[in-house]
């Protein structure tokens, strides 16, 4: 017994420490590196010398408001399901473009994408799809093509997937670029935005304040609940709701940009999303999947999504739904002015 009990934890001990050796290796689950000379945007950090009003305070900026889940979904539903796709394609090796790690995010755009649009027509699926100008930019035809089934949102996700803390420090700079951005996407889809996730899940100090101004109806950055709420500043609502991302149903985090995470297996991946949705369908509150075409639409990790797409659609009372099409109902129910 000792000794099968010592074999026991070295292995467990080899298992972490793997898993600490390779998460640094993943590429663009953190922010990106900071730049010489440029500050990151933000309150004073809180230190051992704070007082209770500076961590107070520190802080207040933007918190979780009260909880916006709705007694009931539509149709008596028990639970709402919102699959996103962060399209970050190229962007994300903008900073070194060269062949073949744009090749990587050329995959999501002409491979992957297609796929994952093929099973959310053959599951009748909706989803809700943060794009960056520059993936648009470089491929087009992606707009018309998330557009054609007709259950498919678009939301805003930066000009080139830019680090707002770091590359727009200045608010000026950073409602400059929102708005190019809105102006663009605007243009290309025939709509304008309701909801945005900001690059990196990377709000700054300013962001809500701007996307407030801008009419965003929500936010999808943050994730203070793994429910709808609203979004407070300085202990007041901002009348923004937040749709939170949920990291634990992000993919990036498990593979990494490719083939570089710690959690290669999308069976074990599956087993996580299936625990998820089993939570939130007793709870009747909500999941968040998060997929990027260069990381899901690989054809062994597509199926696993299908497959718990499947496993989901077997339980009574699941509305799959877009991001903006949760934060419509839950304003309209929830006493906040239409």
């Amino acid at each position: 017994m000792k000794t099968m009990k010592g074999t026991s934890i070295l292995c467990w001990t080899l298992l972490a420490s793997a898993a600490l050796v390779r998460a640094p290796v993943t590429l663009g689950a953190g922010p990106p590196p900071p730049v010489a000379g440029r500050a990151a945007s933000g309150p004073p950090a809180i230190t051992v010398n704070s007082t209770e009003d500076e961590i107070r305070n520190a802080v207040a900026v933007v918190r979780a408001g009260r909880k916006l889940t709705p007694a009931r979904w539509p149709n008596n539903a028990r639970v709402v399901v919102c699959f996103t796709v962060d399209v970050d394609n190229e962007s994300l090796d903008r900073n070194n473009p060269l062949p073949v790690p744009l090749s990587n995010g050329e995959y999501g755009a002409i491979t992957a994408l297609p796929r994952i649009l093929a099973m959310l027509d053959r599951e009748q699926v909706p989803a809700t799809f943060f794009i960056p100008a520059m993936s648009a930019i470089l491929h087009p035809e992606m707009i018309p093509a998330i557009q054609k089934s007709g259950r498919n949102e678009i939301g805003l996700h930066g000009w080139v997937h830019e680090y707002w803390p770091r590359d727009t420090v200045d608010p000026a700079v950073e409602e400059q670029v929102i708005n190019k951005t809105i102006a663009y996407l605007t243009r290309i889809t025939g709509k304008r935005p309701i909801g945005v996730r900001a690059p990196s899940s990377a709000l700054t100090v300013n962001s809500i304040a701007i996307l407030k101004k801008e009419g965003f109806l929500y936010d999808s950055s943050m994730e203070a609940r793994d429910e709808p709420y609203e979004i407070n500043s300085y202990g007041k609502p901002t009348g923004m709701i937040e749709i939170p991302m949920m990291n634990i149903l992000n993919d990036f985090r498990y593979y990494g940009g490719d083939t570089d995470g710690f959690l290669m297996s999308p069976d074990l991946l599956y087993q996580i999303y299936k625990a998820e949705f089993d939570g939130a369908y007793a709870e009747g509150s909500m999941v968040s999947v998060m997929l990027h075409p260069h990381v899901s639409g690989h054809r062994s990790r597509i199926a696993q999504v299908e497959k718990f797409i499947d496993y989901m659609k077997s339980k009574p009372g699941v509305w799959f739904a877009t991001m903006g099409e949760v934060a419509s109902y839950v304003k309209r129910n929830s006493g906040q002015d239409p």
